[in-house]
């Protein structure tokens, strides 16, 4: 039995869902079917009851829940103590952060860390929080700035910044793009490209949100991953995009950036957190997030 399948039966367990689990673990299906066929096959015990429409614990599944929770608790505990004590040496950071808060956020606050901070080096990953939050819980990263997930995570400790006020991006020479500002009516009919919910969920729903607050049904109709293939798309007439306000800092030729006059409500923004394993004290991390703090006023005006 390896740790590896081990984590993977509990996401199974935990989820009942094969198609769920792998997404949470940001793998494909098939990998993680492998993954319990194996543990099942060194164990020489079926853990799962499974059906075309439901999955379910078999007895021996229940047990191996129960312990194989406590044993990688242990595990992740041993590896963090292990990882504090090589930071004590390493002298390095290592941040996460989703292509927002790497833009707009993260050189704001780099300055002043390493005028606090000058001996410990800054090492910066951006992705997105899918891939983030593994790397986190693993040891890879000591912080990350994320989209925060609908459940919270026992393993991490999480603090809300603010929530990114989102707009329009549109060809420059689209009537829409010499407004000022345009209320979701005005875009009603407007083709839209809109990043696929598997791979960025919040910029996916806050679309869809804006559209169910006005009672429309937005007209989407491309999916595209990458915030830079979706303005490269604007820019060549595909249709137009509704993304955060950071966006408009990206030199793109031939796209116009317009205020989206949604009303009041921060279910129509992006929220924006910081997360990071445990409560146990971490003076370079502890120096950042303190420095978040006191920044905290001026990036809402710039994002929000």
């Amino acid at each position: 039995m390896e740790l590896r399948q081990l984590r993977c039966f509990i996401a199974v367990a935990d989820a009942l869902h094969f198609g769920h689990a792998a997404q949470q673990l940001d793998m494909l299906p098939s990998a993680l079917g492998r993954h319990i066929r194996l543990l099942e096959e060194s164990l020489n015990v079926r853990l799962f009851v499974r059906s075309t429409r439901s999955v379910a614990l078999t007895a021996h599944g229940h047990k191996l829940l129960e312990e194989g929770k406590k044993i990688v608790a242990e595990v992740d505990a041993l590896e963090a103590h292990f990882r504090r004590q090589g930071r004590l040496q390493a002298h390095t950071l290592r941040i996460g952060a989703i292509d927002s808060a790497a833009i707009a956020l993260v050189p704001h606050l780099l300055p002043a860390f390493r005028h606090a901070c000058p001996d410990v080096d800054v090492r910066i990953d951006e992705n997105k929080t899918a891939q983030l939050l593994p790397k986190l819980k693993s040891g890879q990263l000591d912080m990350a700035f994320i989209r925060p997930m609908k459940e919270s995570d026992p393993q991490l400790t999480t603090r809300f910044l603010l929530h990114e006020n989102v707009v329009l991006a549109i060809a420059e020479r689209h009537p829409l793009a010499t407004r000022r500002s345009v209320t979701i009516e005005d875009i009603a009919t407007l083709p839209l490209i809109v990043p696929a919910r598997r791979a960025r969920p919040h910029s996916h729903d806050v679309t869809i949100k804006l559209f169910n607050a006005a009672g429309l049904k937005p007209h989407i109709v491309q999916l595209v991953d990458e915030k830079q293939t979706i303005l490269s798309m604007v820019a060549s007439k595909v249709g137009g995009a509704i993304m955060p306000r950071w966006a408009a800092r990206m030199a793109t030729p031939h796209v116009r950036f317009v205020t989206i006059d949604h009303g009041e409500g921060a279910f129509t923004a992006l929220p924006l957190a910081v997360a990071w394993v445990g409560n146990a004290p971490d003076a370079a991390r502890d120096a950042l997030l303190e420095i978040v703090s006191q920044e905290l006023p001026h990036l809402i005006r710039q994002l929000c």
